[in-house]
């Protein structure tokens, strides 16, 4: 439901969520119109075998029932007229950079949060004109200019503003006021209010609180028993309250990781680990490129009925070796997966992030002599694979044909559910 009026009471913030859709099937789309307007298209990895997972799908897809997650092969038997399309990361930044470009000449305080998504404080930005001037303005311009859909939610604050962008896709365009909140937003589950999941929305279920109304007539004090401070916020957010500024400093990267979804099933611990020696080569690598350090070291494992493991350890010396990262990955792995049992996704990220030069390194009481010559091989490897690519230096223990041995391919790597170059990918 999209509600509209063409004034915005003064004195209060006026903020946009801007939300791609479907951008990366729209981005071919607009680079291909004649191969892939208006059908039903897929981004997936492992195209040619037709395996692995489909990352996002045209809105001509999911209406016959094609659903981000879901296996290549379910997708096809579902829509045998599914066109599959390799992911080209390269295009998908240029095409984000062309839309985040049109929305940053209305305002300096832009805060991107994903590769398709960004906040637009337009409060000081009247000389472009009213707040629904600019918005469509902005909607109009990535549309003519770089043939892309966008939903915008425009709203006093950044949580309604975002629930606004959901309200309508595509093309959507929707104003969501606090006024608007109980009409609007009381009547629906707890985990329709952005910021709750699953997890959280059933524990608000065995406290009897069902609906974001509910959640807004309860005890305060109840809800940070049970959710600490969470609760205040959760109680200020169903009420459509929140204070949290567009943040347009780009900040430090809080973690570095890499995930990979297999062609098929591996129940081999030695592939297992060649698979984790690749991704820890690649998360090491880039943290080295940002002059960093981790202590924190976390797996993830998928088995194929999507069930999901996520564990982690702590170390004492913070690193940027790749062999430290794939040594602690592969103990993790073996202690927490059982032996024989078929895993389909394999992702390392690395956490407790800091810069080398304000890091205190521990050295090795024994192997101390040894340490600066590594770090001189790991420099010359570095500037080897910057110089003549990521494949001009490999261990024989990376080579392989699954999508693990693709990801120093930045064009066709897959998907990194963390920040790099502080953009997040993300494709809703």
């Amino acid at each position: 439901m999209t509600k509209e009026r063409e004034t915005v009471p003064p004195k209060s913030r006026v903020i946009l969520h801007l939300d791609m859709n479907a951008f990366y099937c729209s981005v071919h789309e607009a680079e291909e119109p004649h191969l892939y307007k208006d059908k039903p298209t897929a981004v997936a990895g492992s195209v040619e075998q037709r395996r692995g997972i489909i990352v996002t799908s045209s809105y001509a897809a999911r209406a016959q029932g094609i659903k981000t997650g879901m296996t290549v092969r379910e997708g096809l038997r579902r829509c045998p007229d599914l066109m599959l399309i390799r992911p080209d990361f390269n295009l998908y930044r240029l095409y984000s950079r062309g839309f985040m470009s049109i929305a940053s000449q209305y305002t300096p305080l832009i805060e991107a949060v994903s590769i398709d998504e960004c906040y637009l404080d337009i409060t000081g930005s009247s000389a472009f004109g009213e707040p629904l001037q600019i918005a469509h303005a902005i909607q109009e311009r990535i549309r003519t200019e770089w043939n892309l859909p966008c939903s915008i939610g425009i709203a006093p604050n950044k949580l309604l503003a975002k629930m606004a962008s959901d309200m309508q896709k595509p093309n959507g365009f929707t104003v969501l006021r606090i006024r608007d909140v109980p009409e609007l937003l009381w009547p629906k589950p707890c985990d329709m209010l952005f910021g709750i999941g699953r997890k959280t929305a059933d524990k608000l279920t065995k406290l009897n609180i069902r609906t974001i109304g509910q959640l807004a007539a309860a005890d305060e004090a109840t809800l940070v028993k049970h959710f600490g401070v969470v609760g205040s916020w959760m109680k200020a957010a169903s009420h459509g309250y929140d204070y949290a500024p567009v943040n347009a400093e780009r900040g430090r990267n809080k973690s570095i990781g890499h995930t990979t979804t297999l062609p098929k099933d591996v129940t081999d611990r030695e592939e297992a680990h060649r698979i984790l020696l690749n991704l820890a080569d690649q998360t090491g690598r880039r943290m080295r490129h940002q002059k960093m350090v981790a202590t924190t070291i976390q797996i993830v494992i998928r088995r194929p009925d999507m069930s999901t493991i996520n564990r982690s350890i702590t170390i004492e010396a913070p690193t940027d070796s790749a062999a430290d990262i794939h040594r602690e990955a592969c103990k993790l792995f073996d202690k927490h997966w059982k032996k024989g049992e078929p895993v389909r996704l394999l992702g390392i990220t690395l956490q407790n992030l800091s810069l080398q030069s304000e890091t205190a390194v521990q050295l090795d009481l024994f192997n101390y002599s040894e340490q600066p010559k590594k770090e001189a091989l790991t420099k010359a490897m570095d500037r080897l694979r910057d110089k003549f690519g990521e494949d001009a230096v490999l261990t024989a223990g990376m080579l392989g044909d699954d999508p693990s041995a693709l990801i120093r391919n930045k064009r066709i790597r897959g998907t990194s559910l963390q920040r790099d170059e502080h953009m997040l990918y993300s494709d809703e």
